[in-house]
């Protein structure tokens, strides 16, 4: 039996190197997972919290590689506005948070 998508498209294309890469990419990008200590629909304060605990990581390692799955939880769940706010806020000295 044909698969679906090879029944609905026909032939899959072949994909360049640069699309495959993209690809790969794409297929490892996750979000955060449930916390249960954030049980509501208002992740707000999951959020402050993932950013935070990056921020944490990054003080106590000072390992940015190793603190990356952590950085991409945060900035996963965070909206976009807020993160670049707060890393301004941090290149001038007066993010409310964690301080490096």
């Amino acid at each position: 039996m044909p698969k679906l998508n090879q029944s609905m498209f026909g032939d899959i294309p072949e994909l360049t190197e640069d699309q495959k890469q993209t690809m790969e990419v794409v297929k490892n990008v996750r979000t955060t997972p449930r916390d249960s200590r954030f049980p509501t629909q208002n992740q707000a304060n999951h959020c402050w919290n993932r950013y935070n605990e990056w921020l944490l990581c990054l003080k106590n390692t000072g390992d940015e590689e190793g603190c990356k799955n952590m950085k991409q939880m945060a900035f996963s769940i965070c909206p976009t506005i807020w993160t670049e706010k707060w890393e301004e806020e941090r290149e001038e000295g007066r993010f409310p948070g964690l301080k490096l």
